[in-house]
């Protein structure tokens, strides 16, 4: 049986431009630094383009104690 693991927060980092979407993943780990009382329960990578633009989205859910 697989595990439901409960969340209550959820932060979405996306970029378009290119120089946007190298930097995203440094992005994403600067906020885990600040947050460091968040406990990361799941991330979803979600890639779209169309003919002129391509976006890049990383979705962290992310427990936060109450």
């Amino acid at each position: 049986m697989t595990e439901i693991k409960k969340f209550n927060g959820v932060k979405v980092f996306s970029a378009t431009m290119a120089q946007e979407r190298e930097q995203l993943g440094e992005k994403v780990t600067a906020w885990i630094r600040k947050h460091p009382q968040n406990e990361i329960v799941d991330t979803i990578v979600t890639q779209s383009s169309d003919e002129a633009f391509h976006c890049i989205a990383i979705t962290v859910f992310y427990n936060e104690p109450l």
